[in-house]
This record gives structure tokens, sequence and C-alpha cells, in this order.
């Protein structure tokens, strides 16, 4: 049957719509919605289950033969009567090795007769019931899929983008026995979800714009591999890091036959200088979005140390800049799936958002505000975009004596420290009114008013070194007691409990049943809110690196990670800087340099809510 876009049933409230003829309307089954919701009219453990293969475009291992990429697929057995569905597709390296979920769930066929029994997540069980076909697509590699993991490079990006070509009908997929298969059960609508690695082959698939991907749900993916493992000139992950992921990665039994692989990764991931080459351009999406038309429903922990909220905010101004629509949330907890920080209301939204862009159901979710914002545990606030609108710039300087204020320092002034490789951040951030070798303390008076940042800060100095090279860091504290978030605990910010509820239909084999989860917090006299890091030589281009002139000062300016975080009225905001930050990196500084600020020059830039305005209200 030739696929119609415009064959999707629905029934909106009572009312049928859109068929392809009365005849059929009376005969061929239908989504029903209800309350704004498609329902779940489908059953779980009838639906039909496949597993197809399908050729690639690429040879990830070199031998000469085109990589087969392998997917599973269920949907309801009612595509077997006319029903057209949508698909919700998790692109992933992980459903063999690592797993997925807070629970470690793999792939799982138990009778042995090649089709899934037990699926991942939480997806096929609640979605599929409603109207929907569910794909899990084993990443080049990985899996039932031949060839090599390759580290975000081309090989990895394009594989699921054979399964999109697929259900539109632009390529051809074979079940086990070699016979062809063809998505006839389709409307031509699919999505996109994961987290992590499987949110960064979400996004990208949909920077090639590849048609009939309509909809991306990215769970704290990396969107700049770069900065993943680098962060402006620094190794923060090095040791072959990316070479060593993409043996986590492969099956065991493939992991020595993919060793060549690796070692081509290896040699090129510049891990001797921490330097932006074209081996990191392929590994970019951001540079990409303006190829994209898919909508994103984006989610990141402002506290993620795994992928840190930087690969959010970039990927989120790209987007603003190219028009595509978009909602995020932003959350207090490290790398943690919402669905285990904010479920009931996740799976709703979830929900809302498949079904307005895979169903047309109109249920005014892009009518609510763009951002959802998790300021305390469990306390939520929404606003119309992010940076929350009225963030400004603010010079806040760098002063004599420890001080912070809004003016410059007069006449030549110059503070400095010596570098320390090993020095840790809880010696860095503590007693910040103790004059320390291998740091300096720059610390506001108790704040008259709260102080709301949204953005990205930046650290703007001018300093000189003793040596040829140096890092350069910065810590963003928030001086005072209160009870936050323990996302540096174990869990990450979440603990799981022994009870559980479900989400979805059940079959023998496959529940939707999952562990509930409570927050972790915990009550502190100070938080690490924001930092930054920076390679001295990489001061004009990270794609080259200019040695210091022993003594010279020079202009650095660089960015902290991106924040939205209020500091309480009585609380006192400081700016620790140092030299290497081996918390922050893999990687310090040899040199030991001993570094020279000049502070008539030197300040960080707060996105401030209000910009100076509020600044002054709130006593800096």
């Amino acid at each position: 049957m030739k696929r119609l876009p415009w064959m999707t049933a629905i029934i909106a409230v009572a009312a049928l719509v859109v068929s392809a003829s009365p005849a059929v309307a009376a005969d061929t089954p239908t989504i029903v919605v209800a309350n704004g919701v498609t329902q779940p009219v489908f059953g779980y453990s009838d639906a039909i289950r496949e597993k197809l293969f399908i050729d690639s475009t690429f040879d990830s291992d070199h031998d000469g033969r085109r990589d087969i990429i392998a997917f599973d697929v269920i949907r309801p057995r009612a595509t077997e009567q006319g029903l057209k569905v949508p698909v919700i597709m998790d692109a992933s390296p992980y459903y063999t090795t690592v797993c997925r979920g807070n629970e470690s769930e793999c792939k799982q066929d138990l009778d042995g007769d090649g089709l899934l029994d037990k699926w991942p997540l939480f997806y096929d069980n609640y979605f599929v019931p409603r109207g929907y076909a569910m794909i899990l697509l084993d990443m080049v590699g990985t899996g039932s899929s031949t060839g090599c993991p390759t580290t975000n490079a081309n090989e990895d990006n394009l594989s699921a983008k054979q399964a999109i070509n697929w259900l539109n009908g632009r390529a051809t997929a074979r079940n086990a026995a070699g016979q062809v298969v063809e998505a006839d059960w389709d409307n031509g609508k699919a999505a996109m979800v994961g987290k992590s690695y499987d949110g960064s082959l979400a996004l990208a698939t949909a920077v090639t714009g590849v048609k009939g991907l309509t909809t991306v749900v990215p769970i704290s993916p990396p969107t700049e591999y770069y900065d993943y493992v680098r962060s402006n000139g620094v190794v923060t992950r090095g040791n072959d890091y990316v070479s060593g992921l993409a043996n986590t990665v492969t099956n065991p039994d493939r992991r020595a036959y993919c060793a060549p692989v690796r070692a081509e990764i290896g040699a090129a991931d510049g891990d001797d200088t921490g330097d932006y080459t074209a081996f990191w351009n392929e590994r970019s999406y951001v540079k990409k979005v303006p190829n994209q038309t898919a909508s994103v429903l984006f989610y990141h922990g402002l506290n993620d140390d795994n992928v840190r909220p930087d690969h959010f905010s970039k990927y989120w101004a790209a987007l603003a800049e190219n028009n595509i629509p978009r909602k995020a949330w932003l959350s207090q907890e490290g790398h943690v799936d919402p669905f285990d920080v904010r479920r009931t209301v996740w799976v709703d939204t979830l929900h809302r958002w498949f079904d307005f862009w895979l169903h047309g159901v109109a249920n005014g979710i892009m009518d609510e505000p763009r951002i959802d914002i998790e300021r305390s545990a469990d306390t939520w606030e929404t606003f119309a975009d992010w940076p929350v609108p009225g963030a400004a710039p603010t010079e806040v300087y760098l002063q004599p004596g420890g001080d912070l204020g809004l003016v410059p320092a007069t006449g030549p002034v110059t503070e400095s420290l010596q570098d320390s490789t090993t020095q840790s951040q809880d010696t860095m951030i503590r007693n910040p009114d103790t004059v320390q070798p291998n740091r300096l303390a720059y610390v506001s008076d108790p704040l008259t008013a709260p102080l709301h940042i949204s953005g990205t800060a930046r650290l703007q100095v001018r300093a000189a070194a003793d040596k040829t090279d140096t890092n350069l860091g910065v810590i963003l504290v928030d001086y005072g007691s209160a009870e936050r978030v323990a996302h540096r605990a174990s869990g990450e910010g979440i603990t799981t409990l022994t009870t559980s509820d479900c989400w979805g239909e059940s079959s023998a084999t496959d529940d939707g049943c999952y562990r509930q989860t409570a927050k972790r917090v915990a009550t502190a006299d100070l938080e690490v809110v924001t930092k930054g890091i920076h390679d001295a030589a990489n001061r004009q281009s990270l794609r080259v690196a200019a040695p210091l002139t022993p003594g010279t000062a020079y202009n650095y300016d660089f960015p902290l990670l991106p924040e939205d975080y209020v500091f309480p009225a009585g609380h006192r905001l400081g700016v620790i800087v140092v030299g290497s930050y081996p918390q922050y990196s893999s990687q310090s500084d040899p040199n030991n340099a001993h570094i020279t600020y000049q502070l008539r020059s030197s300040k960080i830039l707060l996105p401030i809510v209000g910009g100076t305005p509020a600044a002054h209200s709130a006593g800096l």
C-alpha cells in the first residue's frame, strides 16, 4: 500500500478524523484521543515484534562490505488491519553491554527465536498501546549490528538514519530469513529519544535533515564531543578515553576484531595537545543545526559532571538562532534520567509532546512556558525562555584584598598564586577569607537581596606566567548554609527505593514497572555553582597553541559552565581563581607556573537577571 502522510486516523474527543474513504473508516482501527491525549486501546502482549536488518552506506571496519544495522520493531497488531502509526526510536550502543536505565535493562531474547521478549525502558509498554511503534536500534558495531563503533564519528552518527530512510521507503530492510520487509504501516512521522550516547545519536540524526524525523528528545546528550573530553584547550578526559569508550560499547566477542579501528581513533584524538582538529569537527552537531527541521524536547542536569551543561547551552542557542521549535527541562541533579527525577510530570509531558508532533493532537503543549527549571529539590519554576529573559552580562571586578565589586581596582594592583597540580577542589574553595599560596579568593559581603544568574558566566583577566604555558581555572561559589540536592553523592541526586510503580501495559516477559526514586538532599555551608578551565596556550585559538613568553601579560577570556542559580539573601558570592584544576580535568599543567593577575583588568561577567541594577540591589 502506498503510504500517504495524511492517513493517520485520529478520534479527537468523540469525533473521527481523516481516513481514506467512508468504507475504510468503518473497518480500519483508529487512534483514540480523550482528555487531550491518545488512549491505550491497543494490546501490548499481542503486539507485532520483528528484528530487521538494513545495509548501511558505510564500512566502519574496512572489510570491504557495507555494515549492516540491526533494529527491533514492536507495533500494535492493528497495523496489520490498516492502522497507520508513527515511530519512537531509541538508537543506542548499550543494549547488550552497559544496558539502559536506572535498573540497567538489556535487550533479551528469552526463547531464542530471534525476537525480543524483554524491551529496555518503559517506552514500548506505555506508547505501543496508545498507537505508536517502537524501534530499538543497535548502533554500528554493537548488539546485532556489524562493523565497529567509532565514538560519534560519521559511522555512529548515520546508523539511525538508515532506519528513518526505511520507514519512508528510501531503503530496504530484511528479516533474518532475507525476506524484504516494508513499513507500510508507518504514518510518515518519527521521533528519536534517548539519554547520553543515545541522545547524541538522536541529535546526530536530526542534523542530517533526514525527512521523516519529526521530533527528538535528547536527555543529557553530548552535542560537541570536543567538549566531552576537552575544555577550552585542556584535556579533561585523556588516556585514549575516546577509543576506550568504543571498546566499552563493543560486544566482548568483537573487541579484538575491532582493535584496529580503536587504534585509528587513539592515533587521531590528539591527547598530547588538546587542540581542536578535524577529528572533533566530525563529532560536532551544533554547527549542523541549520540542517535540522525536527523539534526538540531537551532535558539536562545543571549539575551533570559527566555530560556537562555546556552541551545543552550551545545546542539550545543554535536551535534559537534557527527558529527550531523547542522546549527544555533543567534539573538540579547530575547525569540522571527525568523518569527518575520527576516521573509523573515527565511521562505526561513526553506523552503530550509525542501526541502533538506525531499524531497531530491539538493539546496546547507548545503554548506552555518553554523552560522548566528545578530551583531546589522537587521545586520547579517555569520561564518563557533560557537564559531567563532579562539576564544581562554584568561586570563584577576582582578587587585587592579578596573583595568583589562593580567598579575596577584603581592603580596597577597585582596579586599572584603558585600553580599546584595536586590541589584539591575542597582546598580551593574552603576558608575563602584565609590567604593561601595556590589560589586567590574574592568574596562579596552578605547579599542584601537574592541574586539570580541565568546563562554562561565568563572570566576576563589579564595575567602573566613565568612559564611558556599554564592552565587557568575559576570556580563560582555560594557561601551560605542551605539544604541542596546532593548531586555529588551516590546516585547524583536521587536514591532508588524498593517500591515500584507501573507505566503502561505488560506481557508475560516484559512489564512496565520500575523502582521509584526519592530526591537525595543534604545541608551544606557552601555550593560550587559553576566552574571553568582554560589552556593559556590556546588563548587565541582552540586549533593552534601559541606558547607564552614568560613574564609577558596576556588577556584571557573564557566561559564557565552555564548555570541557572539564585544566591539567597545573606549568602556571599565567591570567585576562586586557580591554575591547574585536577578535579575538573584529567591533565594538570606540568609547568607549575607562578601566575600574576592585574586586577584592574580582571573581572567575571555574570549573567545576572536584571543586570547591574539587580547587582546593586543585592549589595554587590
